[in-house]
């Protein structure tokens, strides 16, 4: 027979079991909810933009419902119907339309079966916008807002000790932009200031998350005669991109994507800069683990400078064409197309690969209309046999290609993926749009 202890032990053993179990049912369903809750995400917009005066059809296919505010709402029409009461509801598990005839902003309060809050839509209604697809190759050179810290190291000083003077005092990120109280414009002012210390502080006002700050720092006497501060440095960059468009007043937007320090991978804040004319001189191809590479050489005379860029964003470079450029790409301007129109499917991208601007044919895979990453809403996968023969895909130096569907353009290339170079991701016009806003 068993023994008691016996039962007990097994009665135990059976409630952790159990216990076990229960825990793994609770974290599968959380799961579970977690994967849906992305997933609806992907689906409902945070952000809505629509043109006046044109209709906007939504399917959502969704339990939800949702309450549309704000504080003239006259303007607005449900399913071709004017609303003239300041609050709206519709439905999002059947189709609907909406329409306004005034530019403005409205909001949609989201609810899950009608019960639960889950999110809240921000409208915008903005006139109709044309842009000029480019595709050109462009040199970018940008000269930061101060000079850029990058790391500090230490330093081998006359007596054979390391020191490291700068440690915990300049972070990278930072932007040197005075020392003693007098304006550094390049590496070659600040080495030259530091030499002048002969060892004695040195105050460096900085700007640190966007707020200046003064700090000191004693340099140190190196081994080899002269005076360092132990720190990494930056004070400008150039590089690569394309020319996504032009608007109809001379303005340029490119990239896609913000210019970023190879280093600290922080956004650049830029003092000032210039796009100009490149040639493409050698196509490096991309292969799997390894991103390829349109090398060429940026033209950076004044002549064959194009415009000026007067901005870097998380969503490209912006700025404005020099007149004698504004006819850059003589093609006709193009609607936008809005998030919620693109569809999964056949696309195209602009880019100049085979000494002229030309159309290749791309697969839409994936739409994200929320995802964390602004420059990443799209999945895009090249299709045509030419470009990949040229280049086996996307290579670093076509970021901002156009991508166009329908007739509009719909976004920009920004990043390629390094395991396979035949696919990457795109980042959506209106947030570039929104961006110059």
């Amino acid at each position: 027979m068993m023994s008691n202890q016996n039962i007990v032990q097994n009665n135990i053993r059976r409630k952790i079991y159990r216990s076990i179990l229960i825990g793994m049912l609770f974290l599968n369903i959380a799961g579970i909810i977690y994967l849906e809750k992305e997933n609806l995400d992907r689906q409902v917009p945070n952000n809505i933009k629509m043109i006046v005066d044109k209709e906007e059809k939504f399917d959502f296919d969704l339990p939800m419902s949702g309450k549309i505010s704000a504080k003239e709402v006259g303007a607005l029409s449900i399913n071709n119907e004017k609303i003239p009461a300041n609050q709206i509801d519709i439905s999002f598990s059947e189709p609907f339309s909406m329409t306004s005839s005034e530019i403005g902003q409205y909001t949609i309060d989201v609810k899950l079966f009608g019960l639960i809050n889950y999110k809240q839509i921000n409208v915008d209604v903005i006139h109709s916008v044309e842009l000029i697809p480019s595709g050109l190759p462009i040199g970018i050179y940008i000269e930061t807002d101060g000079i850029m810290v990058l790391g500090t190291s230490p330093i081998l000083s006359t007596d054979g000790l390391n020191y490291e003077p700068a440690v915990n005092i300049l972070k990278s990120g930072d932007y040197i932009k005075e020392i003693n109280g007098h304006s550094i414009g390049n590496k070659e002012e600040l080495i030259k200031e530091v030499q002048k210390s002969e060892g004695k502080d040195i105050t460096f006002t900085l700007l640190r998350n966007k707020k200046e700050i003064d700090v000191k720092i004693k340099p140190i006497e190196s081994n080899d005669g002269g005076y360092k501060i132990g720190a990494w440095i930056r004070d400008d960059t150039q590089g690569i991109g394309t020319l996504t468009y032009i608007d109809t007043t001379g303005r340029f937007g490119a990239l896609g994507h913000g210019i970023t320090d190879i280093d600290t991978n922080l956004l650049m804040d830029i003092k000032q800069g210039s796009i100009h004319t490149a040639k493409i001189m050698q196509i490096i191809k991309g292969k799997s683990g390894t991103p390829g590479e349109l090398v060429g050489v940026i033209n950076q005379t004044e002549k064959e400078k194009i415009g000026e860029i007067t901005a870097n964003t998380n969503q490209g470079i912006f700025g404005e064409l020099n007149n004698e450029f504004k006819n850059l790409t003589y093609q006709e301007p193009m609607k936008i197309g809005l998030k919620q129109n693109i569809k999964l499917g056949k696309a195209h991208i602009r880019c100049m690969v085979e000494n002229e601007i030309k159309e290749y044919e791309i697969e839409i895979e994936k739409i994200d209309l929320n995802s964390s990453n602004i420059s990443k809403g799209l999945v895009i996968r090249i299709t045509d046999k030419r470009l990949i023969n040229v280049t086996n895909g996307i290579v670093q130096g076509m970021s901002g290609s156009p991508i166009i569907q329908d007739g509009k353009i719909i976004g920009a290339v920004t990043h390629v993926f390094i395991q396979d170079s035949t696919k990457g991701y795109g980042t959506f016009i209106e947030n570039m749009i929104k961006t110059v806003e």
